[in-house]
This record gives structure tokens, sequence and C-alpha cells, in this order.
């Protein structure tokens, strides 16, 4: 590594601590903070080290370079695994806040865990000529939703550290920590991956619109609540700027969190922009962030959290319920509230019955890619993209469309509605046959379902953040589309990645999408967006069971289940009468 480089390394992270020290004090003095006891060296405790630094290049954050370094707790046993607690900002951040001597002192009285510490800089890329300015990541990296920092600690720097020292894989075993943008930094890679991380400090943390991150309280409120506990810091003479007021977007992710039920505790202060007041309170974080150690964290609904969308029970989760499969997808429950779903590369329809067994319900039916039940009990299918097909009970089909463009179809009482993303539109076809055209789209829709009054049809387009809302007239056409539905997507994602659609009998619409399954009221806006059951793509989500109040969504090879406080409705019922919406 050239000289200079290596010189900036160590220069770039005290830049930021001279910024964090002096950009709070321009509008009063700051307010002084006593150093803790903690933070002393005590007689009788035995002193931990700190290796380093170490320099590792990232693929993620592709050609950067950074520093980290290594705090070892003198009674870490390498034959035991250790708790871990990364801290963004370096070993700049750690001494500000005094860190080695407090967990030494915490360590020693069984007030936290064994815990090794990685200290780690924010990346650069260095400049390929001389005299040109290196590429400083602090900014993306930090301030930047999404899970690239996550995957750069879990793939890359958290299995470098593994090659020396012992470290728990429990994400209740780990902490994530910073300050400034290293907060928000901290907070958003346990927020993406709470199976991973489960503790999180922040101290005046960046919650501000700088790339985003002032739309966490927002998700935090929509979200399914995260297994997680944070520790917030801040002063009410924190930065406020073009980007927002640091002081005010920290009590409202804290206002989110509480009324969410997350493990949550603030310290708030009258100081600005610096680490003082983090640095003093750090004790008091530690002891609370490890409190009952090593019970799990859990999170527990709160009483102001009055959803008016509140289907979630308790203690269901989603349950893997089939697998194996090569591709599931296009789940369909019949009025018994059985699950049939289609392997379209396997050329099979399987039948879930009440005993969770699964079974082959039709062998070689070619690429379906969805089906429906007709209120008679049959099964209707699109296969390979130009037929509409009905198979009785015992198996035996029907060919009812033949030669046609068909990617989705759409069971009522009447008949059936499917799409033709070629031309694109959707069309109307009676149970005999008889199509006639509904509607034509600006664009191809990847799903679309009734509203439980079968008064209006929902349709999605999978590259949009809106859903369509149309109108079913007494012919069955439909009229006065309008982008209706507001659904949320990840971060700097192009696509909502809608693939499906359900509704209940309160009227509210479910969403499968690259966010997880949003629930949207009958005024389209998002209540409550469900955790997908896996990593994979939702391909396909249907209410079924013998209630009808069991979500089943397809995922990959897998398919899920998982109970829900509502009655899911079928296209193929018959219309109920939904109560007037609240405005």
């Amino acid at each position: 590594m050239p000289a200079m480089f290596s010189r900036l390394l160590l220069i770039f992270p005290l830049i930021i601590g001279l910024f964090l020290c002096c950009s709070g004090s321009f509008a009063q003095e700051e307010e002084e903070y006593p150093i803790p006891p903690e933070a002393e060296r005590q007689e009788g405790v035995p002193e931990g080290k700190v290796d380093g630094p170490f320099t590792i290049e990232s693929k993620i954050y592709s050609g950067t370079q950074r520093e980290y370094w290594v705090y070892v707790p003198h009674q870490y046993d390498a034959e035991k695994p250790a708790c871990t607690m990364i801290v963004q900002d370096g070993l700049n951040r750690a001494k500000d806040w005094r860190l080695p001597q407090i967990c030494d002192n915490l360590i020693h009285a069984n007030e936290m865990p064994v815990t090794i510490g990685i200290f780690v800089n924010p990346g650069v890329l260095p400049p390929e000529r001389a005299g040109a300015q290196p590429r400083f990541n602090r900014s993306f990296e930090y301030d930047s939703l999404g899970d690239n920092y996550a995957r750069f600690l879990l793939e890359e720097l958290i299995p470098e550290v593994s090659k020396s020292y012992n470290l728990s894989t429990s994400p209740g075993d780990r902490v994530l920590a910073g300050a400034s943008s290293g907060g928000i930094c901290a907070f958003n890679a346990a927020w993406e991956r709470p199976d991973a991380f489960r503790r999180v400090i922040s101290t005046i943390g960046t919650f501000v619109g700088l790339r985003g991150a002032n739309e966490l309280p927002v998700l935090v409120r929509k979200v399914e609540p995260k297994p997680l506990r944070v520790f917030l810091q801040d002063g009410s003479n924190d930065l406020n700027i073009y980007a927002g007021d640091w002081w005010v977007a920290n009590q409202d992710l804290l206002s989110s969190l509480q009324w969410a039920g997350y493990d949550v505790k603030q310290v708030w202060g009258t100081g600005g922009h610096n680490g003082k007041h983090g640095a003093a309170v750090m004790p008091e974080a530690l002891r609370w962030i490890w409190r009952d150690y090593p019970e799990p964290i859990q999170v527990t609904p709160s009483p102001a959290a009055k959803r008016r969308t509140d289907i979630m029970l308790a203690d269901s989760d989603w349950q893997q319920i089939s697998s194996g499969h090569q591709a599931a997808e296009a789940p369909v429950c019949n009025a018994a509230g059985e699950l049939f779903f289609a392997d379209s590369k396997a050329g099979r329809i399987y039948r879930i019955g009440e005993d969770g067994k699964t079974r082959i319900f039709k062998e070689q039916s070619g690429r379906v890619s969805s089906l429906g039940f007709g209120p008679q009990g049959n099964l209707f299918a699109v296969r390979d993209a130009k037929q509409v097909v009905r198979f009785e009970p015992d198996g035996k089909e029907t060919i009812i469309l033949n030669d046609i463009q068909c990617q989705r179809i759409l069971t009522l009482p009447e008949g059936f509605y499917f799409s033709d993303n070629s031309t694109p539109a959707l069309h109307w076809s009676t149970y005999e046959g008889q199509i006639t055209m509904a509607h034509t789209l600006p664009e191809p829709v990847a799903a679309f379902t009734t509203s439980a009054d079968h008064g209006f049809l929902h349709a999605a387009p999978v590259a949009r953040q809106f859903t369509y809302h149309l109108q079913i007239a007494a012919d069955r056409t439909l009229k006065h589309r309008q982008r209706y539905g507001h659904l949320h997507m990840p971060y700097l994602d192009a696509t909502s990645g809608v693939t499906s659609m359900s509704v209940d009998n309160q009227g509210s619409l479910f969403v499968a999408s690259n966010m997880g399954i949003q629930v949207l009221d009958q005024l389209g806006r998002v209540h409550l967006i469900l955790k997908k059951p896996s990593k994979p793509t939702i391909t396909g989500i249907a209410f079924g069971g013998a209630m009808h109040d069991t979500l089943f969504a397809t995922a990959g090879e897998n398919v899920y289940a998982r109970k829900l406080k509502t009655r899911g409705m079928a296209s193929y019922e018959t219309a109920v009468e939904l109560p007037k919406p609240g405005l």
C-alpha cells in the first residue's frame, strides 16, 4: 500500500472526529459531561489488548480499503465463542467512547459478557492518478439504506476476523454501534438483518434525509416488528441543516420504536453533534444493551400500537409446510381451505390436505403459471401461457380457451378475468369460453384480484410503486382506472416486485412484493408490511385453511403458512358487504 494512502487511512477518521467535535459548537457553547468512573483504570481489573491495525479490501464496496482494530478482553478464551461489538469509525470512535477501559471494567464486574470489539473504519478507494482525490465512502456506506453494509459485515469483515478469533454466530451475541452516520449505519444493518444482529447503540444518529434514513421512522411503524434492542442518545443542540434536524429525527425514531413495541431506551441531553454525552453514558448503554443476557430479545406489543389493520397473532410466524420443489408458485385454496399449487418446472400440480401432507393432484400438467377455483369446485389453470384448462376433482381436464395470450387468471362466480401482457389487456371470459375485452392497459400487470364486495379490481404492474384500481361494470368490463394504492419499495430498487394479491373480508388488500407482504386498506394506504417467509421472492399468496385464516405463500422451492387474525376471501366466493373505511 502506498505510504501516502496508508497515512490517509489513519487521518480520515481523525478528520471525521474533528467534524463531530466541532460542528455542534456553532450553535452555542457545548455542555460538559463528566468522565464516568467506568472509563478510568481501576485497581485489580485486568486489561485487555487492542490488536491492529489490520487492512481489509472489500468486494461488496469494490476496491475500497479500510483499517480495523480488534479489542480482546483479558477473559477471552479461544475455546469459547465470544460476543462481538462492531463499532463504526474505527479506533478513534472507540477511544472517544473510552470503550477498551469501559469493557475491561464491565466484563470484570460481570455486567456484560466477554466481548470482542471490532473497530472498523469506513472504506476509501485509493486514487489511480497522483494528485487525485480518493473516494471517501463514509456517507455512502453509513447513511444509505439497504443491506450492502450488513452484507459487508457478514460476508467479509466478520469472516476475516473469525480467522483469528472465536466469534459467536448467534444474533443475540452481537452489538452494532456508531455515532452520527455510524449510528444510522448500525441501526440499519440490524434492521436489514435481524437474523444476524439484535443489539444497537446509536449516539447523535443521523436519521435524516442525507440518503433516505428519514424514511426509517415510517417503516418502523409499518413493517412487522423485528427482535431488536436499541439504545439512542442525542442532544437538543445537535445539527439542523438542509437534510433535517437531528434532534427531531432521533425523537421521531424513538416515538416509532416505542409505538411498535421495540425494546428501546433513550438518553437525551442538551449537547451538540459530538461524542461527549455519548462517552459519558456509554457504561449505562452497555449495561442496558446486555441486561438479562443471554435471554433472547423479544418484541412486546405496545398498548399504544393500535393498528387499524390488526391482524398479527402474537405466537404465529411463518411455518414451512412443503419443500423440495423445483419452482413452487400459483397457490390457491378450494372452499374447504385445502391448498393447491403448481411446480412449473416439474410440470405438476400439488395438493395439501387437512392432514398436512403434500400429494400430486395432476402429473404432466404443463407449465402452469396461475390457478383459480371456480364456484363449482373445479380448478382452472393457465397452461403454457396460451391455454385455460379446467380440471375436475378427479384430475380430468378440459380446455376452455386455446391459442390465446394469457399469464394470470382470476375466477369469479360468473366467469374469470385473464391477463394478456402482449397487448397488454385484461379480458373477461365465461366458464363456457366466451371472451370479451374488459380493459386495455398502459402496461402489463403482474397481479390482480377483486375487492371482497366485487365492486373493484386491484391490479399492479411489476415495476411501479402503485396499484391500479378499476371499477367492475355490470357487463364485466372495467372502467375508471386510477393509480390508487401506494406501495413501499426497497432502497434504490427500480421495481416493487409485485407477484401476487389476495384480500380479506374487511377490505384489506395483501400484496406480495420485494418489501414483504404489504397490507393496504380500502383507500390504498399501507398499514402493515408482513415479513417474507424466506429470502427468495414470494411467487404467490392465498388465504385458506379450515377457517380461511391461514395465509399461504410460495417462494423458491418451498411452501409456507401463517395464521392471521382475519378471514381471507377467495375471488370465486359470493361477494360480501364491506365496512365503510375510516378516512
